[in-house]
């Protein structure tokens, strides 16, 4: 919601991301992860993008426009800390997501891997004359010329990004805390 608002705001009063980020002293990109829900603004900068939208912090963040309470600023940082927190779940997610599709392709290609190793080359005795298996053979012995190149580069670079996922799974937790 905080996205929305940001964007229907900075849109009325006829700016582009990039006139705001400047305003701001941001880079535009910054504006747009705001806008798209990939981060949030902390508490200082949602003041003064609420004070460049000609706006409360309370409208930005959803709530009706009220007379300001005493609290507003214990209002506010909850409401952040809600949002951070979805965004953190959102991350692991993907993080979780990226850890299984690494595994998932490590273990396809020791798989392919032992299966090679199973017809250990039969296929280099097939009778070629015959024009069907001169193909398969052809198309088998290609696939093995390649894969064997570049399935070890494949395995280590996702062992590395199973490495690096639960690496940032690590960090992040350490941030939480």
């Amino acid at each position: 919601m905080l996205g929305e608002n940001i964007k229907k705001l900075r849109k009325s009063k006829g700016l582009s991301q990039e006139e705001l980020s400047i305003k701001l002293n941001v880079v535009r990109q910054t504006v747009s992860k705001w806008e798209n829900g990939l981060s949030v603004p902390d508490s200082s900068m949602l003041i003064s993008l609420a004070e460049e939208l000609d706006t409360f912090v309370s409208e930005l963040l959803g709530e009706p426009v009220t007379a300001p309470a005493t609290d507003d600023l214990k209002t506010i940082s909850e409401k952040l800390e809600v949002i951070n927190l979805q965004l953190a779940k959102r991350s692991m997610t993907k993080v979780k997501t990226t850890r299984w599709v690494l595994i998932l392709v490590c273990v396809l290609i020791v798989m392919v891997f032992v299966a090679l190793a199973v017809i250990n080359g039969s296929y280099l005795g097939w009778n070629y004359n015959n024009p069907e298996l001169a193909v398969a053979g052809t198309i088998l012995h290609g696939f093995e010329f390649v894969f064997v190149r570049v399935a070890p580069i494949a395995f280590l670079s996702s062992v590395v990004g199973i490495i690096m996922t639960y690496k940032k799974r690590y960090n992040s937790s350490l941030i939480c805390e």
